[in-house]
């Protein structure tokens, strides 16, 4: 299957490199120098992945990654500088999906490019049909639509926490370290300092919890990590 990838900069000399590398890979890669240019070829084109970098003239990424997340759930992954770490946390709650942090290796960006693609070929139509339901209390997640439900009513999850939601429901009763949910919902190495877990638990804990301080589905686990407690329909 033919990849497509969008990826906005603004930057002639960081795009036409990551486009090289990407195309070496064997994907088939779009550019656009600003955050609306990107929502303008998005329409037309379908896209398996987009890279997209927060400082941007006309429209900045993460308003162009709002209006992304209206239209679509391709997967997102952001390019930073050092130092926007608020703006890394806005971009989870906007939906992204990954971030780098400039300046970056292309053998770095490779690899994440090829984590996104094999989870979101995974978790979409891609997906195989032997999918199944998975239900814990007044949740239910079908795997096959790509849809969550509680009491009945659609949550909207973007593809990570589709899969970090999944691999928990798959795991009721079992306590996680961060480093063992990293790995096995990203499928990377983990480094001692990522907070990626912890924030995508928070935006998922926003979404499927009905008191954020005090979860009945997805608990910390105190100097461990965490699990999800299961409950009766």
């Amino acid at each position: 299957m033919e990849m497509k990838i969008l990826i906005a900069e603004d930057d002639r000399e960081i795009r036409e490199l990551v486009r090289m590398h990407l195309e070496t890979d064997g994907y088939t890669v779009v550019e656009a120098e600003n955050g609306q240019d990107a929502i303008d070829l998005l329409h037309p084109n379908n896209f398996h992945l987009v890279l997209l970098d927060l400082m941007m003239p006309i429209k900045g990424g993460l308003e162009a990654l709002q209006e992304i997340r209206s239209i679509s759930e391709v997967p997102v992954i952001l390019l930073t500088a050092k130092g926007e770490d608020e703006d890394k946390v806005l971009g989870f709650g906007l939906g992204a999906d990954d971030y780098l942090v400039k300046p970056f290796s292309m053998v770095e960006l490779l690899s994440r490019v090829k984590a996104q693609l094999r989870r979101y070929t995974k978790y979409t139509a891609y997906a195989p049909t032997h999918t199944t339901i998975l239900k814990n209390g007044s949740l239910c997640l079908d795997q096959k639509r790509f849809e969550c439900k509680k009491n009945d009513e659609i949550i909207k999850l973007n593809p990570m926490e589709m899969k970090l939601l999944t691999f928990f429901m798959e795991n009721i009763g079992t306590t996680f370290t961060k480093k063992q949910l990293f790995e096995n919902v990203w499928g990377e190495h983990f480094f001692g300092d990522n907070n990626t877990v912890m924030v995508h638990i928070n935006f998922l804990r926003n979404k499927i919890e009905e008191d954020t301080k005090n979860p009945m589905y997805i608990r910390t686990i105190h100097g461990i990590g965490y699990r999800m407690e299961s409950h009766r329909a």
